[in-house]
C-alpha cells in the first residue's frame, strides 16, 4: 500500500471522528469541570534531544482537527502546559486522542448505559486511543516519541455493543491501514442522532 493510500485512509477516519462528534456527541456533553495542565511533553521535559514540534507537523494537517475535537472536552484534554508550537507533535496528537476516546466514552455511558462511568474505564479507553492514534502518527510522519514508547493498550476495553461510538473508534485506529482493505460499514452510518443509536442499544438489549 502507498504512502498516499495511507495518508488517505488516515484523513477519512480523521473525519469520521470530527464527524461523529458534531453529530452524536457534542448534542449529548454536560458541562464539566475546568481542564487541568498536563505533563509536559517530550520537548519540555527532561529528557534530552527534541522531537518534531506541532508546528512543523500538525498544525495545517488534518491532524489539527483532533486537537479541535478534543478541545471541546476540557475535562479530558490535558495536553502540556507549555506552548503549543513548540511541543513534541505525537505527543499533542495522543493526548487529544486520549481526550477524545475518554470524552466520548463518558458520554455515550451516560446517555446508554444511563449511570456514570468508572474512570477506569475512561482511562482505559483514553490510553488506547493515545497508544494507536499517536502510533499511526508518529508512523505516518517517521518520527519518535519517548513518552508514546512507554505506553501500552490495556487488555480489557468496552467493544461496540456496549459503547458503539467509543468501540468504533478504537477498533478502526487498531489498524487503521487495513480500513482501505476493509472499508467502514456500521450501522452507526445510519443514525442521525443520540436517540437513534439509544433506540438501537435497547431494541437489541430487549430482544436478546
Amino acid at each position: 500500500m502507498s504512502r498516499a493510500t495511507d495518508a488517505l485512509t488516515i484523513n477519512q477516519l480523521l473525519g469520521r471522528i470530527v464527524y461523529f462528534h458534531a453529530l452524536f456527541i457534542e448534542p449529548s456533553l454536560r458541562p464539566g469541570p475546568q481542564p487541568e495542565p498536563g505533563p509536559v511533553c517530550c520537548n519540555h521535559g527532561p529528557a534530552l534531544g527534541r522531537r518534531t514540534t506541532v508546528g512543523e507537523l500538525v498544525q495545517d494537517s488534518a491532524w489539527a482537527a483532533l486537537g479541535e475535537v478534543a478541545a471541546t472536552l476540557p475535562a479530558r484534554h490535558q495536553p502540556c502546559p507549555k506552548s503549543a508550537r513548540s511541543c513534541c507533535a505525537t505527543c499533542r496528537v495522543a493526548a487529544a486522542a486520549g481526550a477524545v476516546a475518554g470524552g466520548w466514552a463518558q458520554t455515550e455511558h451516560r446517555s446508554f448505559q444511563h449511570a456514570e462511568p468508572a474512570e477506569t474505564l475512561l482511562r482505559s479507553c483514553g490510553l488506547a486511543a493515545a497508544v494507536r492514534l499517536g502510533r499511526a502518527f508518529a508512523a505516518q510522519h517517521a518520527t519518535s516519541c519517548a513518552a508514546l514508547d512507554r505506553l501500552t493498550v490495556p487488555e480489557a476495553l468496552p467493544g461496540a455493543e456496549e459503547l458503539p461510538l467509543t468501540g468504533e473508534l478504537l477498533a478502526l485506529w487498531a489498524d487503521p491501514t487495513a480500513t482501505a482493505r476493509h472499508p467502514v460499514a456500521s450501522w452507526l452510518n445510519h443514525c442521525t442522532g443520540p436517540d437513534d443509536i439509544r433506540r438501537v442499544l435497547e431494541t437489541r438489549r430487549t430482544g436478546s
